[in-house]
């Protein structure tokens, strides 16, 4: 169970055709305090959120029980992608919830010296990408190419594949894989 509260919070009172401000009133707290639950960046006492739902109306077995429909976004901030990557490889990803979704996109960003492993790897999937800024050394099978700027790849991901940073400056690529790999 997914227990994203501000996702849901957001959604209930959406559905309930409140705006923030109407609900904060409705339930005596700052417009502030449902706006930063909605993003996420805190998590309500028990006490606060049942008078929050009590705006709405509705109960907290009810919200808890709600699930829900799958993010359908359309637009993302840049302060909105998720990252997934660590160390000197960053992937951040386009949707936090990629459930009911066909394909992933991400903004990859290597750091010098970043590799995706000397094992290379694969899954069910294709993918493509093209190189933003800096050079990235791109392996899948017994091929191998170091690319630049402007520069593509596109393969079945069921070839082994890895990705290497190399040259002076950060590389940075836009890649996409479709269905996603989660």
């Amino acid at each position: 169970m997914d227990l994203d509260i501000g996702g849901r919070l957001r959604t209930l009172r959406e559905r309930a055709g409140l705006s923030q401000r109407l609900l904060a009133k409705k339930a005596d707290v700052t417009n502030s305090t449902i706006s930063l639950i909605e993003a996420g960046k805190v998590n309500p006492s028990v006490g606060a959120l049942k008078r929050i739902l009590d705006g709405i109306p509705v109960g907290l077995s009810e919200f808890f029980a709600f699930e829900p429909d799958p993010e359908q976004s359309v637009f993302f901030a840049a302060e909105e992608l998720v990252e997934i990557g660590k160390g000197k490889l960053s992937f951040k990803q386009v949707g936090a919830n990629l459930h009911g979704r066909a394909m992933m996109i991400l903004l990859e960003g290597y750091d010098i010296g970043a590799d995706t492993g000397r094992k290379m790897y694969g899954h069910e999937a294709e993918e493509g990408g093209i190189v933003i800024s800096g050079r990235v050394e791109v392996t899948v099978g017994d091929q191998r190419k170091i690319l630049g700027p402007g520069d593509a790849y596109y393969f079945d991901s069921r070839k082994p594949h890895r990705f290497k940073q190399v040259g002076p400056e950060k590389c940075v690529v836009v890649s996409a894989c479709t269905p996603p790999t989660f």
